[in-house]
């Protein structure tokens, strides 16, 4: 992958297009799958959302872009409290939010064709719109009248990144776009990603559990653990000097290219699985695995305070 993927850092004095507070998400059964995120996002910036499988990262993209109701919470884009809206005075706001799936096959409709899958659900794009679309995303015109069956699947999730672009989104939630894809395939699409936030402008919460995608696409990076973000900052900060013990031991499981620095370097292995999130551990959630964890760990919650420019939840941080 090039370095050009890396977007320009956004300037800290623009207005957040989204603004998360406190967002909570609780299923049936008492399963706190989201508990209590908070984060913001400027227009044309990308912040990459990471965690083990299961911790609320795709949840909460899912309630950004309303596929899923909040339990608590706000959600703020362009100052308007979505979660104050109705369904119908939401209409207008949906076509500024969209979402690419993981799985670009089950995200399509097989009985579709590739026109009504980007056209939408009242074919609000003619033949030529729904072309460029195509052609935008490194596919062809002709390929309007075609089945999702018949493509790749890099193909097809070029045809998924076209059906979000169709309303003219200024957000997209990319939820782990090119996990399902194969590695030679997945460069070319987080290079078209990347080309279509320069040209349009675009804001990306990315979704992704490759720290190594997440390094070149994303220019702040929140760590997600058992549905709460641990750590949040420039990529820069989570990468070179991570301050939460589950961040670095995220970031020591990730390969070295060099053999040399492999072999002298710090591997911290996490013991256990992580705990339910229906019965989350008292105190810091993380400490039934941390190598650090004192007495104060497993009796206090740690909240996200300021540390070195960036946020942490950890006590000894």
């Amino acid at each position: 992958m090039s370095a050009r993927l890396t977007e320009l850092d956004p300037s800290s004095s623009r207005e957040p297009l989204l603004s998360v507070r406190d967002l909570r998400m609780t299923f049936r059964g008492g399963v706190r799958a989201v508990d209590g995120v908070d984060f913001d996002l400027a227009p044309g910036e990308t912040l990459g959302l990471v965690g083990e499988s299961g911790c609320g990262k795709s949840t909460t993209g899912r309630m950004v872009v309303r596929l899923l109701e909040p339990t608590g919470g706000r959600l703020l884009f362009g100052g308007r409290d979505l979660t104050r809206l109705s369904q119908r005075d939401l209409l207008p706001i949906r076509r500024d939010l969209s979402m690419i799936f993981q799985d670009p096959f089950s995200s399509l409709n097989p009985r579709q064709t590739v026109h009504q899958i980007v056209s939408g659900p009242r074919d609000l794009l003619t033949r030529e719109q729904v072309g460029d679309l195509l052609e935008r995303v490194g596919l062809s015109a002709q390929h309007a009248g075609r089945f999702p069956h018949q493509f790749s699947g890099g193909q097809a999730q070029r045809i998924g990144i076209a059906r979000a672009l169709a309303s003219g989104p200024r957000l997209v939630v990319c939820d782990e776009p090119v996990s399902a894809l194969d590695v030679s395939i997945q460069a070319q699409i987080v290079n078209l990603l990347a080309d279509l936030q320069a040209d349009l402008g675009l804001a990306y919460l990315f979704i992704a559990h490759d720290l190594s995608v997440v390094r070149h696409m994303c220019a702040r990076v929140a760590v997600m653990y058992l549905g709460r973000i641990v750590e949040i900052g420039a990529r820069e900060q989570i990468y070179g000097t991570p301050a939460h013990p589950y961040t670095r031991a995220l970031l020591s499981a990730v390969p070295v290219p060099d053999p040399d620095v492999e072999a002298t370097r710090e591997r911290i292995v996490l013991r256990g699985d992580p705990p339910s999130p229906k019965a989350p551990p008292p105190g810091c959630s993380f400490h039934p695995r941390c190598h650090l964890a004192q007495d104060i760990c497993r009796t206090s919650r740690p909240e996200l305070r300021g540390v070195n420019g960036r946020q942490v939840a950890c006590h000894l941080a």
